[in-house]
């Protein structure tokens, strides 16, 4: 068994977590809840009252904290944050459906004997990722702002970039 970084083998992108302590909400186990790790980070500062000025690349697991300890801004619209963060999960990370399909199509470009196929998947990669990054990191920061600069999320903006993601990831996926 050798360990491969830049592999996809569920041992390797299957983790566990337990939250527990104030602030938590008394769950249970949560198979449902999809995450990776660069979402503590921000939860456990949220839970401690901290901020700093570190970007984060995850964000505030609203579905693991009680509805006391989410912050105000993201429990307005709490469907619609948790949806959004969601969308936000499965479009950035790199076991989320986007990062899957990308590889996938990736995989069978360089299978391909017809370099123009190759090129064309490639290339559609390359403007999916790009369109990718500009949403994920419109996404990322409202998330952010909300739970640490008491920022407002529009709803309407918010359902707005969960449509933007979810055709960026049917996109990937058809291809």
């Amino acid at each position: 068994f050798a360990w491969s970084h830049g592999d996809i083998q569920p041992v390797i992108g299957t983790t566990w977590v337990g939250f527990v302590g104030p602030g938590f909400a008394n769950n249970g186990v949560d198979s449902s809840t999809w995450t990776d790790h660069t979402n503590v980070r921000p939860t456990m500062m949220t839970l401690l009252g901290l901020k700093d000025d570190y970007r984060h690349d995850g964000r505030v697991l609203t579905e693991a904290l009680d509805k006391h300890a989410i912050p105000q801004r993201l429990f307005e619209h709490r469907n619609t944050t948790t949806d959004l963060g969601a969308a936000y999960e499965q479009l950035n990370a790199p076991f989320g459906q986007f990062g899957m399909d990308t590889l996938t199509a990736s995989t069978r470009a360089i299978s391909s004997s017809d370099d123009s196929v190759y090129t064309s998947i490639e290339d559609s990669i390359a403007g999916l990722t790009t369109q990718r990054d500009a949403l994920a990191l419109k996404i990322e920061t409202a998330l952010d702002d909300a739970a640490f600069n008491n920022k407002e999320i529009k709803e309407k903006d918010a359902k707005d970039w969960i449509a933007q993601a979810q055709s960026l990831i049917n996109q990937a996926s058809a291809l």
